[in-house]
Protein backbone atom coordinates (compact mmCIF):
# COMPACT_ATOMS: atom_id res chain seq x y z
CA UNK A 1 0.00 0.00 0.00
CA UNK A 2 3.01 1.89 0.70
CA UNK A 3 3.29 2.61 -2.93
CA UNK A 4 -0.02 4.07 -4.04
CA UNK A 5 -0.26 7.31 -4.67
CA UNK A 6 -3.57 9.30 -4.94
CA UNK A 7 -3.71 12.36 -6.47
CA UNK A 8 -5.40 15.56 -4.46
CA UNK A 9 -7.33 18.89 -4.78
CA UNK A 10 -8.48 20.94 -1.89
CA UNK A 11 -11.50 22.93 -2.58
CA UNK A 12 -11.57 25.40 0.05
CA UNK A 13 -13.03 29.21 0.37
CA UNK A 14 -10.19 29.70 3.28
CA UNK A 15 -6.69 30.34 2.41
CA UNK A 16 -5.51 29.08 5.85
CA UNK A 17 -8.04 25.94 5.34
CA UNK A 18 -6.42 24.86 2.28
CA UNK A 19 -3.15 25.51 2.95
CA UNK A 20 -3.63 23.25 6.45
CA UNK A 21 -4.76 20.75 4.18
CA UNK A 22 -2.30 21.00 1.29
CA UNK A 23 0.15 20.44 4.57
CA UNK A 24 -1.29 17.70 5.49
CA UNK A 25 -1.47 16.11 1.92
CA UNK A 26 2.48 16.73 1.23
CA UNK A 27 3.35 15.19 4.58
CA UNK A 28 1.23 12.10 3.84
CA UNK A 29 3.93 9.35 1.95
CA UNK A 30 0.76 8.11 0.04
CA UNK A 31 -0.72 11.41 -0.94
CA UNK A 32 0.58 13.77 -4.06
CA UNK A 33 -0.98 17.14 -3.76
CA UNK A 34 -1.79 18.75 -7.03
CA UNK A 35 -3.90 21.71 -6.67
CA UNK A 36 -6.05 24.28 -4.22
CA UNK A 37 -9.10 26.00 -5.67
CA UNK A 38 -11.00 28.90 -3.52
CA UNK A 39 -14.81 27.69 -5.23
CA UNK A 40 -15.87 24.65 -6.93
CA UNK A 41 -16.36 27.04 -10.25
CA UNK A 42 -12.86 27.49 -10.28
CA UNK A 43 -12.32 23.45 -9.58
CA UNK A 44 -14.58 22.56 -12.54
CA UNK A 45 -12.94 23.97 -14.72
CA UNK A 46 -9.41 22.55 -14.31
CA UNK A 47 -10.17 19.25 -12.37
CA UNK A 48 -11.96 18.11 -16.46
CA UNK A 49 -8.26 17.94 -17.73
CA UNK A 50 -7.10 16.18 -14.59
CA UNK A 51 -7.05 13.03 -13.15
CA UNK A 52 -7.65 13.44 -9.56
CA UNK A 53 -8.34 10.53 -6.80
CA UNK A 54 -9.45 12.33 -4.10
CA UNK A 55 -10.80 15.77 -3.18
CA UNK A 56 -11.02 17.49 0.20
CA UNK A 57 -14.01 19.22 -0.20
CA UNK A 58 -15.78 22.25 2.10
CA UNK A 59 -19.42 22.23 2.26
CA UNK A 60 -20.17 26.19 2.77
CA UNK A 61 -18.25 27.93 -0.12
CA UNK A 62 -20.32 30.70 -2.37
CA UNK A 63 -21.26 30.16 -5.90
CA UNK A 64 -21.92 26.51 -5.91
CA UNK A 65 -21.49 24.37 -2.12
CA UNK A 66 -19.91 20.58 -1.68
CA UNK A 67 -23.16 18.86 -2.12
CA UNK A 68 -23.49 21.03 -5.61
CA UNK A 69 -20.46 21.06 -6.64
CA UNK A 70 -21.02 16.72 -5.89
CA UNK A 71 -24.22 16.43 -8.00
CA UNK A 72 -22.23 17.96 -11.01
CA UNK A 73 -19.11 15.50 -11.53
CA UNK A 74 -19.54 13.60 -14.23
CA UNK A 75 -16.70 11.19 -13.53
CA UNK A 76 -16.75 11.43 -9.76
CA UNK A 77 -13.40 11.10 -7.39
CA UNK A 78 -13.28 10.26 -4.16
CA UNK A 79 -14.65 12.85 -1.75
CA UNK A 80 -13.78 13.70 1.77
CA UNK A 81 -15.70 16.33 2.84
CA UNK A 82 -14.65 19.13 5.23
CA UNK A 83 -16.56 21.73 7.40
CA UNK A 84 -16.90 23.23 10.79
CA UNK A 85 -20.05 21.88 11.42
CA UNK A 86 -21.31 18.63 12.25
CA UNK A 87 -24.87 19.18 11.23
CA UNK A 88 -24.39 17.78 7.60
CA UNK A 89 -23.07 15.00 8.81
CA UNK A 90 -26.06 12.97 7.65
CA UNK A 91 -26.31 14.69 4.33
CA UNK A 92 -22.56 13.69 3.90
CA UNK A 93 -23.52 9.55 4.60
CA UNK A 94 -25.87 9.98 1.99
CA UNK A 95 -23.62 11.29 -0.55
CA UNK A 96 -21.19 8.04 0.38
CA UNK A 97 -18.23 9.99 0.64
CA UNK A 98 -15.20 8.05 1.68
CA UNK A 99 -15.33 10.54 5.16
CA UNK A 100 -16.34 13.66 6.63
CA UNK A 101 -13.96 15.73 8.68
CA UNK A 102 -14.47 18.43 11.50
CA UNK A 103 -12.29 21.81 11.02
CA UNK A 104 -9.52 22.06 12.53
CA UNK A 105 -8.54 18.71 11.26
CA UNK A 106 -5.96 16.88 13.49
CA UNK A 107 -3.08 14.42 11.86
CA UNK A 108 -4.14 11.33 13.60
CA UNK A 109 -8.05 11.79 12.48
CA UNK A 110 -6.66 12.82 9.01
CA UNK A 111 -4.79 9.39 8.73
CA UNK A 112 -7.66 7.75 9.05
CA UNK A 113 -9.71 9.00 6.50
CA UNK A 114 -6.80 8.67 4.09
CA UNK A 115 -6.94 4.99 5.02
CA UNK A 116 -10.37 4.58 4.07
CA UNK A 117 -9.35 6.22 0.85
CA UNK A 118 -6.48 3.92 0.41
CA UNK A 119 -8.67 0.77 0.47
CA UNK A 120 -11.56 2.33 -1.48
CA UNK A 121 -8.70 2.60 -4.19
CA UNK A 122 -7.82 -1.21 -3.48
CA UNK A 123 -11.42 -2.03 -4.40
CA UNK A 124 -11.40 0.35 -7.56
CA UNK A 125 -8.31 -0.79 -8.71
CA UNK A 126 -9.77 -4.66 -8.73
CA UNK A 127 -12.34 -3.53 -10.92
CA UNK A 128 -14.92 -5.14 -8.95
CA UNK A 129 -17.59 -4.19 -11.33
CA UNK A 130 -20.31 -6.89 -10.13
CA UNK A 131 -21.35 -4.92 -7.76
CA UNK A 132 -22.39 -1.37 -6.27
CA UNK A 133 -22.45 -0.83 -2.52
CA UNK A 134 -25.43 2.20 -1.68
CA UNK A 135 -26.39 3.34 1.21
CA UNK A 136 -29.70 2.93 2.35
CA UNK A 137 -31.62 3.33 5.72
CA UNK A 138 -28.11 4.38 7.39
CA UNK A 139 -26.47 1.13 6.45
CA UNK A 140 -24.39 0.34 3.11
CA UNK A 141 -25.66 -2.06 1.05
CA UNK A 142 -23.95 -4.60 -1.70
CA UNK A 143 -25.79 -4.63 -4.20
CA UNK A 144 -25.11 -7.25 -6.63
CA UNK A 145 -25.47 -5.28 -10.67
CA UNK A 146 -27.17 -8.76 -12.15
CA UNK A 147 -29.62 -8.99 -9.07
CA UNK A 148 -30.89 -5.25 -10.10
CA UNK A 149 -34.01 -5.51 -12.30
CA UNK A 150 -34.40 -1.57 -12.77
CA UNK A 151 -34.49 1.38 -10.58
CA UNK A 152 -37.33 4.24 -10.21
CA UNK A 153 -37.36 7.84 -9.42
CA UNK A 154 -39.43 8.75 -6.23
CA UNK A 155 -38.99 12.37 -5.93
CA UNK A 156 -35.77 12.83 -3.73
CA UNK A 157 -35.42 9.34 -3.68
CA UNK A 158 -34.75 6.16 -5.79
CA UNK A 159 -36.11 2.93 -5.48
CA UNK A 160 -33.74 -0.01 -6.25
CA UNK A 161 -35.78 -3.51 -7.39
CA UNK A 162 -33.87 -6.45 -7.34
CA UNK A 163 -34.53 -10.07 -7.79
CA UNK A 164 -35.22 -10.16 -3.46
CA UNK A 165 -35.82 -6.97 -2.41
CA UNK A 166 -36.30 -3.12 -2.86
CA UNK A 167 -33.63 -0.62 -1.50
CA UNK A 168 -34.57 2.85 -1.09
CA UNK A 169 -31.97 5.21 -1.42
CA UNK A 170 -31.28 9.04 -1.23
CA UNK A 171 -30.33 9.99 -4.64
CA UNK A 172 -31.27 11.62 -7.82
CA UNK A 173 -31.63 9.31 -10.71
CA UNK A 174 -28.30 11.29 -12.56
CA UNK A 175 -26.27 10.45 -9.88
CA UNK A 176 -27.38 7.15 -9.44
CA UNK A 177 -26.72 6.71 -13.18
CA UNK A 178 -23.43 7.42 -12.91
CA UNK A 179 -22.65 4.46 -10.55
CA UNK A 180 -23.77 1.90 -13.29
CA UNK A 181 -21.62 0.68 -16.23
CA UNK A 182 -23.66 2.18 -19.57
CA UNK A 183 -23.45 -1.25 -21.54
CA UNK A 184 -25.51 -2.79 -18.57
CA UNK A 185 -27.49 0.15 -17.54
CA UNK A 186 -30.08 2.43 -19.59
CA UNK A 187 -31.83 5.24 -18.62
CA UNK A 188 -35.19 4.56 -21.07
CA UNK A 189 -37.81 7.06 -19.13
CA UNK A 190 -37.09 10.15 -16.85
CA UNK A 191 -38.13 7.87 -13.89
CA UNK A 192 -36.44 4.37 -14.89
CA UNK A 193 -33.06 2.95 -15.43
CA UNK A 194 -33.20 -0.47 -16.81
CA UNK A 195 -31.29 -3.51 -16.80
CA UNK A 196 -30.64 -4.31 -20.31
CA UNK A 197 -29.85 -8.16 -19.23
CA UNK A 198 -33.64 -8.45 -17.83
CA UNK A 199 -35.60 -7.11 -20.76
CA UNK A 200 -38.14 -9.31 -22.51
CA UNK A 201 -39.85 -7.68 -25.15
CA UNK A 202 -40.62 -3.80 -25.94
CA UNK A 203 -42.72 -1.84 -28.17
CA UNK A 204 -42.61 2.13 -28.54
CA UNK A 205 -44.05 3.16 -25.37
CA UNK A 206 -43.15 0.50 -22.90
CA UNK A 207 -40.71 -2.49 -21.77
CA UNK A 208 -40.98 -5.47 -20.14
CA UNK A 209 -38.44 -6.08 -17.89
CA UNK A 210 -39.05 -9.73 -15.71
CA UNK A 211 -42.71 -9.60 -16.70
CA UNK A 212 -43.12 -5.80 -15.58
CA UNK A 213 -44.18 -3.01 -17.44
CA UNK A 214 -42.04 -0.11 -17.71
CA UNK A 215 -42.35 3.39 -19.81
CA UNK A 216 -40.26 4.12 -22.26
CA UNK A 217 -39.87 7.52 -23.55
CA UNK A 218 -39.93 7.73 -27.46
CA UNK A 219 -36.62 9.76 -27.82
CA UNK A 220 -35.11 6.48 -26.08
CA UNK A 221 -36.30 3.66 -28.60
CA UNK A 222 -33.68 3.65 -30.98
CA UNK A 223 -31.06 4.14 -27.66
CA UNK A 224 -32.56 1.36 -26.28
CA UNK A 225 -32.68 -1.12 -29.49
CA UNK A 226 -29.17 0.38 -30.14
CA UNK A 227 -27.82 -0.71 -26.34
CA UNK A 228 -29.81 -4.10 -26.73
CA UNK A 229 -27.90 -5.00 -30.33
CA UNK A 230 -24.85 -4.24 -28.66
CA UNK A 231 -25.14 -5.92 -25.55
CA UNK A 232 -25.86 -9.08 -27.68
CA UNK A 233 -22.97 -8.86 -29.85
Amino acid sequence: MNSVKLTCVVIDDSKTQRTAVAKLIKNHINLRFLADYKNAVEAQKHMEQSDVDLVFLDIEMPLINGFQFIDSLKNRPQIILISAKEEYAMQAFDYDVTDYLLKPIGQNRFNTAIKKALQNNIEIEEKEDDYIFVNSKLKKVKLPLSDIKWIEGLGDYIKVVTDEKNVLILSTMKSFSEKLPEDRFLRVHKSYIINLDKVEKFNGSQVEVCGHSIPLSRHKKLALEDALMNSQA
